[in-house]
């Protein structure tokens, strides 16, 4: 089995995005997917970070990615495991999970 570590971002910010009304949001998303993951995937450790596009990035990579989304051209909340986009706006659990499986991680039946 591979090292399980999936570094997992949520960007947003605090306002809903316009075409999300409805929709969790982003802070409310990050907390449903750190608790989500955390039950179907129990002692496999893994990193969530949420990151505030309207705050000052430090990290060069992830400042690039908020100016993005600022500019509209991805819409948030924006997950990324691994520095991958997994998806935006309104998040399915599905393509979390499936992307967490191909990493290694197994999921509690």
């Amino acid at each position: 089995m591979g090292k399980k570590n999936a570094k997992i971002e949520i960007y947003g910010a605090d306002i809903i995005c316009a075409s999300c009304v409805g929709a969790p949001s982003s802070k409310d998303t990050y907390e449903w997917l750190d608790a989500a993951i955390s039950r179907k995937y129990p002692e496999q450790p893994f990193t969530i970070e949420y990151i505030d596009i309207d705050a000052t990035q430090e990290n060069e990579r992830q400042a690039e990615i908020a100016e993005q989304v600022r500019n509209d051209e991805y819409f948030y909340p924006l997950v990324m495991i691994n520095a991958e986009m997994i998806g935006e706006g309104h998040i399915q659990l599905k393509p979390v999970f499936s992307s967490l499986e191909k990493l290694g991680y197994v999921a509690e039946k």
